[in-house]
């Protein structure tokens, strides 16, 4: 199964430590941020890797990350987003590389503390529909300005909801999605959202629709580096004390 790695955006949240530099370039204790998610996604099983980010950063990309041999990859592409579109228009960019069959999509500011590798084994055994990892987080507050999953009593998620005011569930939806080869058709279907995006919520609330839904509760930690400066801060430090992408 082929991944992809979505690198773009223009970091508003992370301003003033993004006006000269893409955030997934910024420091995450010893390495890049966009290091971190790119081993995540070796350390899962994914050897074929696309990158897509904004076309004035590819290149400071590509010297970072080469062709990408160093850190176990079998081929290392890149594509460029030209403007900011959403998280689904970026992934829409993969469909070459995709070659026809499922893929998982990760954001590259997203730092999990255990490789979600259970999870990809998981949809490569039976690639429908899509297959989601979710954290369980106890701050309503914090999950108020993320995606959170509402379910039903038999644990089923009925609906995907953008930063709710009053969180229907414990648990946010980090960025790793599984997803089969017609993921591609239903970002074809969307229409921009009220920030004139197409929104990655949009294709999981399609398949959670259709009924063709799965999700793993990750353990330990996840954070997401890009999500503000003190989220940046704590997901370094905590880096810093215990590491990432263990087993």
């Amino acid at each position: 199964m082929r991944g992809i790695l979505l690198a773009g955006g223009t970091g508003s949240r992370l301003n003033r430590l993004t006006r000269i530099t893409n955030k997934h370039l910024l420091p995450v204790y010893d390495r890049s941020m966009v290091e971190w998610s790119v081993e995540a996604m070796v350390a899962a099983g994914i050897d074929e890797l696309l990158i897509v980010t904004g076309g004035e950063r590819v290149g400071d990309f590509m010297r970072m990350l080469g062709d990408g041999s160093s850190y176990g990859l079998e081929g290392l592409s890149y594509a460029v987003q030209e403007n900011a579109g959403g998280i689904a228009e970026a992934l829409g960019l993969g469909e070459r590389f995709a070659k026809g069959g499922p893929i998982v999509v990760m954001l590259a500011d997203n730092i999990f503390e255990h490789t979600f590798r259970p999870t990809i084994e998981a949809f490569r055994a039976n690639p429908q529909g899509c297959r989601l990892v979710l954290s369980k987080m106890d701050d309503p507050t914090h999950l108020s300005h993320l995606g959170v999953p509402e379910m039903d009593e038999d644990g089923r998620i009925v609906r995907i909801i953008e930063k709710p005011e009053v969180p229907p569930s414990h648990f946010a939806v980090t960025g790793v999605y599984c997803y089969a080869s017609e993921v591609f058709d239903v970002v074809k279907t969307l229409e921009p959202s009220a920030r004139g995006e197409l929104e990655i919520t949009d294709v999981n609330n399609h398949f959670i629709g259709a009924g063709h839904v799965a999700y793993d509760v990750q353990p330990g930690f996840w954070g997401d580096a890009g999500e503000s400066i003190p989220a940046y801060q704590e997901v370094g430090e905590f880096v810093a004390r215990n590491g990432a992408n263990k087993p």
